[in-house]
């Protein structure tokens, strides 16, 4: 993606790196031309946006014949205004690719130089700045096949102004299987020769049109989809089966003002999508309602009141049912869905529904999906109301108000293999709840008010899950919950990790990941055997400490003995034996020879032969000395001998009450290492 950088030259291997790019995006890079672009290599391309550039020709180059995996080449906002001979030539083989020409100012198609050449889509929003200009291009076109077309403007951007009825007669020569009109200013009267050019296509989108109706449609004797989007109607418009007698898919959606529902007469309708508007209807649903029996998909959802009264009497082949976000009035009466014993899909999610009665979903004995989160149930119990539902695949009883989920209530659903129950007001869970659940593999439980699952009973859920989301709950993490808090340890595979389970009690533990929770903290029951390990590990504890600080202990004893006495040398130097050269020629010629004179301590000269060397340490070097001399270097912290002198001089100094330790750096070290090898910070 390079989109917005001011490219001025790229060089003729700039993209070699890329031998198996599939999408480029050079949008708004002033390129101008494509013939110099260093792409030719790139030949898994299967997507490349160059729009809003400089480019002012649709000359496609040579290399574009060897795009074959090209699906997408969008040059949207460039200032392309003529298609002429040869100019698509080496796309004329890729029939699987859509092209953008939006936004360009196109005044001219030569007639027939499209003949032969098959799009998958051919983009052309805000290309004309006249309907004049438009009418003439369409003519141009020729002899093109394309799947899938779209005309029109932008919604603000119009360009176009009113459309005479012959404005897409240069349509008539042009195959077309999908087409798409957005934003069109203004339609003329007769929609018969207006749209007359179109009879053959199968799918047909009209979208944002300033229209309050269809009359005198044409026969589309091959459209089996109309999908009409916000557009003006108030009402639905009226459709004549004559006209559309292979409809079998009607999309009416995002009407702000369309709050009436009246009788369609579409025999052969199968899918109706009245969505997104404003309708209140106050008598659903039945065959009459829609004037076919032939319905399998139906859509109301986001309309304002749903009133049922006709318990979908004629549309047993419904398989797919959308009433989310509508306020549903009469649900309860029964039972509601009873006929259509081949429903598959249900979303009442957001619906006001409150569930009275155990019988309202029988009748849904293929029923795989059911969505009803944002409802309630009476006392926000969950019953045993899917009894009837043994094909049920997944369930979202999400935003419920749920506070108890009966044992029974999952008995039936041995197919069941998600169950959402996320976002309720449950303090328990019982995991003997999904035992029934055989092919259960995502069971969601965040955001409720649990403090622990029970954890005798874990083993109740099934082996076949493969996600449990328990994110949000209030967890306890207390000793009383130790094996459910051991049983997530062993199962954190199949936690939400994006969203962490989190202690809320004990207060020192909130908002600490349950993971964290240590088992081992928790008293032992049984005192006896608490005591004894106490004991046991009070001893160890002493055993350690006197073999840790034995030699801390000799220097003590040491001190206590010599007292205030006299000393016999100036300081005792640590160093590492790798640094005696220095310690010879430097240190002690400076310090011993020096004016005034200093006596050192120097183990290579000063230590008693036959004398264990931490003996010496002790008695020679530290009692006998007034100060300590630490020289740091590399080889000091590496060593085991100057930890360890180091470490006595440190103890040395604390008896001593006074400051008797002198560092010399000879080496700059690490800060870090100092901390970490010798504790010097």
């Amino acid at each position: 993606i390079l989109t917005g950088n001011p490219i001025q030259s790229l060089g003729l291997r700039a993209f070699y790196g890329l031998p198996k790019l599939q999408k480029l995006v050079v949008v708004e890079t002033n390129l101008v031309s494509l013939e110099d672009f260093p792409i030719g290599h790139l030949v898994t391309l299967q997507e490349l946006y160059l729009g809003h550039n400089f480019i002012s020709s649709l000359q496609l180059p040579s290399y574009f014949a060897s795009f074959s995996s090209l699906q997408h080449l969008d040059l949207h906002l460039n200032q392309i205004k003529n298609i002429s001979d040869g100019d698509l030539e080496p796309i004329k083989l890729n029939s699987n690719l859509t092209l953008d020409l939006s936004q360009n100012p196109i005044q001219y198609i030569q007639p027939g130089i499209l003949k032969g050449i098959h799009l998958s889509g051919l983009i052309l929003r805000g290309s004309f700045h006249s309907s004049t200009i438009m009418d003439a291009c369409l003519k141009g076109m020729t002899g093109l096949q394309v799947d899938k077309l779209v005309l029109g403007d932008y919604k603000n951007e119009i360009r176009l102004g009113s459309f005479e009825s012959n404005t897409l007669d240069g349509l008539c020569e042009v195959d077309i299987s999908e087409f798409w009109m957005v934003a069109p200013s203004e339609f003329p009267s007769d929609s018969n020769g207006f749209f007359k050019c179109l009879v053959n296509i199968s799918i047909f989108h009209l979208v944002m049109a300033p229209i309050e109706e269809l009359t005198n449609l044409p026969t589309f004797p091959k459209l089996f989809s109309l999908v009409l989007t916000e557009c003006n109607f108030d009402i639905l418009p009226i459709l004549p089966s004559t006209s559309l007698p292979s409809l079998k898919e009607l999309r009416i959606t995002r009407h702000k003002d369309l709050t009436t529902l009246s009788n369609l007469e579409l025999p052969n309708l199968e899918l109706l999508d009245l969505s997104q508007n404003s309708l209140t209807v106050l008598s659903c649903c039945s065959d009459n309602t829609f004037g076919t029996t032939k319905l399998k998909y139906l859509n109301l959802s986001y309309n304002a009141h749903i009133k049922f009264s006709k318990n979908f009497m004629g549309l047993e082949n419904l398989e797919s049912l959308d009433l989310q976000h509508c306020k549903l009035k009469d649900q309860n009466n029964l039972p509601l869905f009873f006929s259509l014993t081949n429903l598959q899909y249900l979303d009442i999610s957001y619906t006001d529904t409150h569930v009275k009665s155990k019988h309202m979903f029988t009748g849904l004995s293929n029923l795989r999906h059911l969505k009803m989160a944002g409802n309630s149930f009476q006392d926000n119990i969950l019953h045993d109301i899917f009894k009837n539902l043994s094909e049920l695949v997944s369930l979202n009883i999400s935003y419920c108000h749920l506070e108890r989920v009966l044992q029974e209530a999952m008995e039936s659903l041995h197919q069941l293999q998600v169950l959402d129950i996320s976002h309720n007001n449950l303090q328990t869970f019982d995991p003997l709840i999904c035992m029934p659940l055989w092919n259960l593999q995502v069971l969601n439980c965040s955001f409720n008010s649990l403090t622990a699952l029970d954890g005798q009973n874990l083993e109740a859920l099934p082996g076949t899950l493969v996600s449990i989301d328990l994110s949000g709950n209030p967890f306890d993490c207390v000793c009383d919950h130790q094996i459910f808090f051991q049983w997530v340890k062993e199962h954190i595979h199949l936690l939400n990790r994006s969203n962490p389970m989190t202690c809320q009690n004990p207060s020192h533990m909130k908002d600490v990941s349950v993971v964290l929770f240590d088992n081992i903290t928790c008293q032992m029951k049984n005192t006896i055997i608490a005591m004894s390990v106490l004991g046991i590990m009070v001893v160890i504890l002493v055993l350690a400490l006197v073999y840790k600080f034995y030699f801390h202990l000799m220097l003590l004893v040491g001190c206590k003995k010599i007292g205030g006495g006299e000393s016999t040398y100036d300081a005792f130097v640590i160093y590492s034996s790798q640094d005696e050269e220095w310690v010879r020629k430097e240190l002690v010629k400076n310090l011993e020879e020096g004016v005034p004179s200093f006596q050192l301590c120097l183990h290579y000269r000063d230590f008693i032969p036959g004398v264990a060397i931490a003996a010496n340490i002790i008695q020679e070097g530290f009692h006998k000395s007034r100060k300590v001399i630490v020289v740091i270097s590399k080889h000091f912290i590496q060593s085991r001998w100057c930890k360890f002198e180091y470490e006595i001089a440190q103890t040395w100094q604390f008896l001593s009450s006074q400051a008797g330790i002198i560092f010399i750096m000879l080496q700059k070290v690490e800060k870090s290492l100092l901390r970490q090898q010798v504790e010097l910070y």
